[in-house]
């Protein structure tokens, strides 16, 4: 798993590319705290590259979800695979967190 961000505006926009799993989850979420700042508005996580994610990815992107909102900090996940889409969908997570197609869609949904 590789992890790249950038921030614009007070929006944290994190790549993921390749696996989300139990070998690397804790590197997952750790990383993502560590780059979340006290000045962010929101957090997007594109997963255009990312091919597979676990349940206890699942898991883990749930979490961070709850842990930014109970901080009032917006969260989205873009760009998600066929593959990535379903395991999303199958556990009902699509529905407890906004997804949407392209980056800009979810920039322009979390910067109103």
């Amino acid at each position: 798993m590789e992890l790249s961000a950038d921030r614009e505006g007070g929006i944290l926009s994190v790549r993921v590319q390749g696996r989300i799993d139990g070998a690397n989850v804790r590197q997952f979420m750790e990383t993502v705290r560590c780059a979340t700042e006290d000045g962010d508005r929101a957090v997007i996580m594109d997963f255009e590259r990312l091919v597979y994610i676990s349940s206890s990815g699942l898991r883990a992107v749930l979490m961070t979800a709850k842990s930014l909102r109970s901080r009032d900090v917006g969260f989205a996940l873009c760009s998600l695979s066929d593959v990535v889409r379903a395991a999303f969908g199958t556990s009902g997570f699509d529905r407890i967190i906004a997804i949407y197609p392209t980056s800009a869609d979810a920039l322009a949904a979390l910067d109103r």
